[in-house]
């Protein structure tokens, strides 16, 4: 929980991961013959010595349920003819191949989520016309899992770096953060080597331009949720032309400060923490009091008294003790998804009994981590290193005291923890001169924008300033609860996008869900 913005990932990439051996759907189109198509595989202006890049072609091979190839992408674009690297990329045919409409590349966000465990959960993420037309198409970018993973801390030590206190009380902790951050980022530099300086969400956008060319598609089609919508506006704004039936679910806005972002995020699980509470006492029997203030209340008491008594875990390989981090990671968990909002009720409970198990494994399940200490994917280490090129701050910890004291204002409860959460991007070995920036992607064709009302994550407010910077943006806005939208839990939202996939009409702007 010590991270500034939370990666931002949608709840169905946990499901995606255990689906290699299942479809809903009829046939196998993974024995359908390659589709007919010709195109030009020039570069884009700009990019005229990435020739080679552009021409390739993907040697897709059976892997369970899909087809899996990979991409040849330089490692530092200014130099297209130094160090090349690999990304790895996966197919779900369309179910109705005689149908088919192209590809739709997918991004489940993070930074650091897998878009090819993301494709192969397709019978999932997008609708059943969207998934018999297109080929739904993930990558997993540089950096990330099967990518030329990032690599920072071995096992033990992450524990020790996702447990610590989020929210340091005097001169003495925040020393330790700040520390604790710095050594952090130089372990990444130091064990990735090259690659930690080419990680950037450009980065990852070129590639993608890469990939639609070598998947045979004139125009990019694209679904991206939470991080994924940053990556997606930003491959607009380089490609504008090159847009085709773009859908972005769950909002970064691009040109919203370090600051800006972490107010929002504090404010988002402010307001979905409240719906929680609300829920919690509406069922009756609530362990933490009878009104939503006093819910928040006594979360914010025992996240306190966490900092100064951790309480037992049990059955876990490493982590014995759950400490105030791995508990607000725990409730950042179930903020993702109402669905959990009743284990994370359970949870607290016991945790105020004084068994720590139950909320550790929401903590677990968030930080991909499982009951031998074992880290299933390298998501929160991908996170630091792509958001700290993407987004660097401050090395003056008096610049956290002061967000930390305003933002304790508007969010009570999370406004500390995501105060303090940057503080690694300030001390990055590496550094950036990114800034925010606002994008148009003039030229473009419709770019459709959802925001969700009480999204923890992604608030609502960035969704609506993405649309209104967007040449071409259009929005649509679910009134609901949870991270994201298309394909969760509404049918007028799953409807809009599935008719825009496979008509090519946008919906209205503004739609209301």
């Amino acid at each position: 929980m010590t991270v500034r913005r939370l990666p931002l990932v949608a709840g169905l990439l946990a499901l995606a991961t255990g689906l290699s051996g299942c479809s809903l759907l009829e046939g196998d189109p993974n024995s359908a013959p390659e589709p007919s198509v010709t195109i030009s595989r020039t570069p884009p202006p700009g990019s005229e010595g990435l020739a080679k890049f552009y021409a390739q072609t993907l040697a897709w091979q059976g892997c369970g349920t899909g087809q899996c190839a990979e991409l040849t992408v330089p490692l530092d674009y200014a130099r297209p003819d130094g160090d090349t690297i690999r990304i790895s990329v996966l197919r779900m045919r369309a179910t109705r191949p005689k149908e088919r409409l192209g590809s739709l590349v997918v991004n489940p966000g993070g930074p650091g989520g897998s878009g090819v465990d993301y494709a192969r959960a397709a019978d999932f993420i997008v609708g059943k016309p969207v998934r018999q037309r297109f080929d739904v198409v993930g990558f997993d970018p540089r950096g990330v899992q099967r990518s030329e993973p990032v690599q920072c801390l071995p096992d033990p030590q992450m524990d020790t770096f996702l447990g610590q206190d989020p929210t340091p009380d005097n001169t003495t902790e925040e020393r330790a953060f700040m520390a604790s951050g710095a050594e952090f980022g130089k372990a990444c530099v130091a064990n990735t080597g090259p690659l930690a300086a080419h990680v950037s969400t450009v980065d990852a956008a070129r590639d993608m331009d890469i990939l639609r060319s070598a998947l045979g598609d004139a125009k990019l089609n694209y679904l991206g949720k939470s991080y994924g919508t940053f990556l997606g506006a930003t491959y607009a704004g380089l490609f504008p032309k090159l847009v085709g039936r773009f859908v972005l679910d769950g909002v970064v806005p691009p040109d919203a400060t370090p600051e800006e972002l972490a107010l929002g995020q504090a404010e988002g699980f402010e307001r979905a923490t409240r719906a929680w509470a609300g829920s919690c006492v509406e069922e009756g029997g609530c362990p933490l009091g009878s009104s939503v203030d006093a819910v928040m209340a006594s979360l914010r008491a025992l996240l306190k008294q966490l900092d100064a008594q951790p309480v037992p875990v049990r059955g876990d390989a490493r982590v014995t003790q759950l400490t105030e981090g791995w508990a607000a990671t725990g409730v950042a968990q179930a903020m993702y998804d109402q669905g959990q909002w009743s284990t994370l009720t359970d949870a607290l409970g016991k945790a105020q009994a004084g068994d720590g198990t139950a909320l550790m494994d929401l903590a677990d399940a968030y930080a991909t981590r499982d009951k031998d200490g074992r880290y299933t994917s390298n998501l929160l280490e991908a996170y630091y290193a792509v958001t700290c090129l993407d987004d660097p701050d401050s090395s003056d910890p008096a610049t956290y005291e002061a967000r930390a004291r305003s933002f304790v204002q508007k969010a009570p409860t999370w406004g500390p923890f995501m105060a303090w959460g940057s503080a690694p991007c300030g001390e990055w070995p590496v550094k950036s001169d990114a800034k925010p920036h606002k994008i148009s992607a003039e030229g473009s064709g419709p770019i459709v924008v959802i925001g969700t009302t009480r999204d923890p994550a992604t608030p609502y407010e960035g969704s609506v300033r993405l649309r209104d910077q967007l040449a071409n943006g259009r929005l649509i806005t679910f009134d609901g609860d949870g991270h994201t939208a298309y394909g969760r839990s509404n049918s007028c939202v799953d409807n809009a996008v599935n008719d825009y996939y496979t008509s090519g009409k946008a919906p209205a702007d503004n739609t209301k869900c």
